[in-house]
């Protein structure tokens, strides 16, 4: 027998026949697919075997740019919270007053809505400062002479009346609450259209007299001004009746009362213009020209001379 080693390397196929065979196959397979889509279900089931291999493979690229994306991230909210710390400090002045000014343009409002319902004109003013006397209610506002201030004209606020003006200075003028002992404003009963004089207790308080034992007065009633001083307008609201003490021993019933405007409370005040007293009727104008004139006093008797005999 002829024993040979067998061949180290083993021709096959020329490269060249390999590289032809597998090319055309290729256009083929192309061609085939093209036209008749033939190879599409077997490359989406090639496709599920394949895609949690390309998961794995860009894994390590995804966690690369994801951390990076996260430390920069967090890079940028720590300088956008310094940002906002350091604005919020600049701005805390505004912070702080947000909700007073809110308040307080909402109560200018109220003046305003104020002076349009009763037909009224009139200066907005400021509260500067109390009065220096402890025993009095006064308060001192920014509205003076400069401003046509003169004494007497009534201050409300958007609830009610709050006092009068007392002093005028030439920047400045000094207003006496209705709460002041001193002072005094006729009202009346809106439920039943009793007239009195409203007085103040000097203690944030108001007392209702000269109103009979048996009058018609009740907790919860609500006092305007009368009209009849000729200084306020009238149906402005001055107090409510929160306390009644009747005792037949004496004439008059004691019956306290509380301000509805908020006497010693808010900084802006409305003081209205000198209320315009109306003109007598030609009528009675004319009745009180007519009216009965003092008697003439009699002429002086000429002495007569006398004659001698």
């Amino acid at each position: 027998m002829d024993h040979q080693p067998p061949p180290f390397f083993k021709r096959g196929p020329a490269p060249l026949a390999r590289l032809s065979f597998y090319a055309a196959l290729s256009l083929a397979l192309v061609f085939v697919d093209s036209r008749f889509r033939t190879l599409e279900l077997a490359r989406q089931a090639i496709s599920v075997f394949t895609h949690p291999i390309q998961q794995m493979a860009h894994a390590p690229i995804d966690s690369l740019r994801n951390a990076g994306d996260f430390f920069s991230s967090v890079a940028r909210f720590e300088e956008e919270a310094v940002r906002l710390r350091r604005e919020q400090l600049e701005r805390a002045g505004t912070l702080l007053r947000a909700e007073q000014l809110e308040a307080e343009n909402e109560r200018l409002r109220k003046l305003l809505e104020v002076k349009g319902r009763q037909q009224v004109s009139g200066h907005v003013a400021q509260i500067l400062y109390a009065a220096r006397d402890p025993f009095s209610r006064r308060v001192v506002v920014d509205k003076g002479l400069q401003d046509k201030i003169v004494a007497g004209q009534p201050v409300v606020d958007a609830a009610g009346v709050v006092g009068q003006v007392t002093r005028v200075f030439p920047f400045v003028s000094e207003i006496t609450l209705i709460t002041d002992k001193e002072q005094a404003v006729p009202v009346q009963i809106v439920r039943n259209g009793l007239r009195s004089v409203v007085f103040g207790l000097g203690n944030g308080q108001l007392e209702l007299r000269f109103m009979p034992a048996n009058a018609d007065v009740q907790n919860g009633d609500l006092l305007v001004t009368s009209g009849l001083d000729g200084i306020f307008q009238p149906g402005l609201p001055v107090a409510k009746v929160v306390h009644i003490e009747r005792d037949t021993s004496y004439s008059f019933a004691r019956i306290n009362c509380e301000p509805v405007a908020g006497v010693e409370n808010y900084g802006e005040v409305l003081v209205l213009d000198p209320r315009e007293v109306a003109a007598l009727p030609p009528e009675l104008n004319k009745e009180a020209n007519s009216g009965p004139k003092p008697a003439a006093k009699p002429a002086p008797a000429k002495k007569r001379a006398l004659k001698k005999d």
